[in-house]
């Protein structure tokens, strides 16, 4: 899937504003006055909260965003409640939601279970005799959403948007990225040490002895590694030509050698599969070389390894803290595990997303917010037009195709026109946490495999309705918004235009530049990945992008420890700078004509750049952000605010900052793209 969700990382050309934090009436507590706006505006505007905040123990940071994600979490979850206290009709949405959410909750009977929901997996794997077998098991894995060795999916053809294709990717590590399993750092070093004791306590809990496991922990390391030296980097993955190779069935043999990708599909349910998008060949070559070299034994233990960390979440107690003891704190710092019914809550948003959905959006989306929002993306959407037309640097046959993309636009708001039909999969409290789990993972599998030889959906979402975030997905041309973010403190219908526009505004034109940014801008207003710029606009393009990432470059974190990675977050960093900058313009255009008076004491446009500021109001944990700044296309928040507002003039005017000033760029440094 070219939708990058966090928690599902090879996930590429679509952006999510993932740390997104927006406050609909201006917390003026919050500001430090004692820091000036001219030197930091971060600091100036969060200030007062930043010295006060405290990460509860569960969360690995704390925000506007976390505090939103918090309060919706709650909702779903009196939601699940009643769904499963009540006897809705048997395969209703509630119905699902509420069998679902009464397995996972029912504690007693999954400890008691132990590894017995995932034995006939465990079975399935001690049984693996041959390479064939291996393919098999890795394919059956796959259909009840174990990820392991590569990704394999359908997704849209990138150069033929109307089209599905089926898309073979790198993946199969259990650590965050590849640099984990390289980087001669003393804390990488430790932090491997201690993964593959992880990977050796787990195995024990799935019915290995200790001297079994040490050994299989350390085959599984030594494999993932090599995955690992064939696994592209963050930054290549960016590029979408380089990883689109479209390649026949019949020539697949030309990477993979004598892998049996007719005994995979089969095995898998994937029929009529003529052409593979082999997104990063040289890893799937390695792939292939390793299925050959590397011991059965050894292979048995890699997916036992995968079976156990994909279902660790859903089994008894164990299982889990050993799982959080990793993942959660030696990883990223948390604290504490987070009580039982926010992670059910979550497993059912996951797994039947579109059935919690519909019991979301009846209760707590309001309606007005919709047409109230679509109504601002149009007025930024003016504001973007008026942009490209005047563009200095951009030449008009380019910018001819830069507004056709533009008007093409389409935008998703709320929820889906049309509702996943979950009528074939089977969800039973009777039955347990895992299996239902596994059955709603298979059922996805089965709907996306469908999808070979038919026409592209482009009502189709990923995301579900009450997730706080938006997106941009290039394919389709279209930016889209759950009904999670349509509401306070992200938006309010009530609030003046300043603080609307500075908010819900600048990320609504944040999505819509990402259509523009280094990955976004190759693609043309149907969605194909095609060239449509002249070699002096992509020059001129270019030229700017640069000043960009060098600036991002300079930035760093955790006292100076660490860099931002400027080309790695070089779209994000482009998208927030064209999207507050569009945002302000639009705000011009609806001031028009009205009272410009100071409210708290704070001009109009004063309330636009502090209600930008606090979106990024966010503390996180160190080993939080020490991972992020390796694996996260999206800058720390200071400097999404401090680096965009650096560039823009409008900025400089509306709190007089000066040349000299820390908060101004001068000369050459200034960069404005879009």
């Amino acid at each position: 899937m070219r939708n990058h969700i966090i928690r599902a990382l090879p996930l590429l050309a679509a952006s999510f504003i993932f740390t997104l934090a927006l406050r609909a009436e201006l917390d003026l507590n919050a500001i430090d006055s004692s820091v000036r706006p001219q030197d930091d505006f971060f600091e100036y505007a969060n200030g007062s909260w930043l010295k006060t905040v405290e990460i509860p123990g569960d969360q690995l940071g704390w925000g506007s965003f976390y505090e939103l994600i918090d309060r919706t979490q709650k909702n779903l979850h009196e939601i699940c409640e009643n769904a499963a206290a009540a006897s809705a009709k048997a395969g209703s949405p509630a119905r699902m939601v509420g069998d679902f959410y009464a397995s996972g909750m029912n504690e007693g009977a999954i400890n008691a279970a132990g590894v017995k929901p995932i034995q006939p997996q465990l079975d399935l794997i001690a049984g693996i005799k041959s390479r064939a077998d291996v393919i098999k098991v890795i394919a059956a894995l796959k259909q009840i959403g174990v990820r392991n060795s590569f990704g394999f999916y359908v997704d849209a053809d990138e150069k033929d948007s109307e089209s599905y294709l089926a898309q073979v990717t790198q993946g199969g590590l259990g650590l965050p990225d590849r640099d984990y399993y390289f980087t001669d750092s003393e804390k990488m070093k430790k932090l491997r040490a201690e993964y593959v004791e992880h990977i050796a306590k787990m195995l024990v809990f799935a019915g290995d002895s200790p001297e079994t496991a040490r050994v299989a922990a350390q085959a599984v390391m030594n494999l993932e590694t090599k995955l690992a030296a064939a696994s592209r980097t963050r930054v290549q993955l960016r590029d979408p030509e380089a990883n689109y190779n479209k390649t026949a069935v019949a020539d697949l043999a030309k990477i993979t050698g004598d892998f049996d990708w007719a005994a995979f599909f089969k095995a898998i349910g994937a029929r009529n599969v003529r052409s593979v998008n082999v997104g990063q060949p040289d890893f799937m070559r390695a792939f292939a070389a390793q299925l050959n070299e590397t011991p059965l034994a050894d292979w048995r233990a890699y997916l036992r390894w995968n079976l156990v960390r994909g279902a660790a979440p859903c089994l008894g107690d164990d299982f889990v803290n050993e799982n959080f003891a990793f993942y959660g704190r030696a990883l990223n710092g948390q604290k504490e595990i987070k009580v039982r019914w926010k992670r059910v809550t979550e497993s059912v948003d996951d797994g039947i997303g579109d059935a919690l959905g519909q019991l979301y959006v009846a209760k707590y989306f309001p309606p007005a917010s919709k047409a109230r929002v679509l109504k601002l993306v149009e007025d930024l959407r003016s504001a973007f037009r008026a942009r490209i037309e005047t563009l200095e640097w951009m030449d008009a046959p380019t910018r001819a195709r830069a507004l056709e993309k533009l008007n093409s636009f389409s935008v998703k708001m709320g929820y889906p026109d049309k509702w996943r039909d979950y009528s074939t999969l089977t969800i039973s409290r009777d039955a347990s946490y895992v299996e239902n789990v596994f059955a709603a993972n298979a059922y996805e599998m089965r709907r996306n495999l469908a999808k070979i030889g038919q026409p592209v959906d482009r009502t189709e979402w990923f995301m579900t309705a009450s997730t706080i975030n938006a997106y941009y997905n290039p394919v389709e041309n279209c930016i889209v918004f759950p009904a999670g973010i349509l509401q306070p403190p992200f938006f309010d219908a009530n609030a003046d235009d300043a603080v609307n526009y500075g908010g819900i505004g600048s990320v609504i034109g944040h999505e819509m530049t990402h259509g523009f940014d280094d990955q976004g801008r190759q693609y043309d207003a149907r969605g194909n990945l095609k060239d449509w710029w002249t070699p002096q606009s992509t020059e001129a393009f270019n030229k700017r992008a640069a000043v960009i990432i060098d600036q991002f470059n300079n930035y760093t974190v955790l006292d100076g420890a660490l860099h931002v990675n400027g080309t790695l977050t070089q779209g994000e960093n482009i998208a927030d700078l064209g999207g507050v900058k569009i945002a302000y313009a639009a705000l011009q255009r609806a001031l028009a004509g009205q009272s410009r008076a100071k409210i708290g004491g704070y001009t109009p446009e004063q309330r636009f750049f502090l209600s930008y500021a606090s979106i990024w109001r966010e503390v996180r944990r160190p080993e939080y952000r020490r991972n992020l700044i390796v694996i996260d296309p999206h800058s720390p928040a200071e400097w999404r605010v401090r680096g965009p507002l650096s560039n823009l003039e409008e900025f400089w005017k509306a709190f007089d900052v000066k040349e000299g000033d820390k908060m101004r760029r001068g000369g050459s440094d200034i960069v404005t793209i879009w």
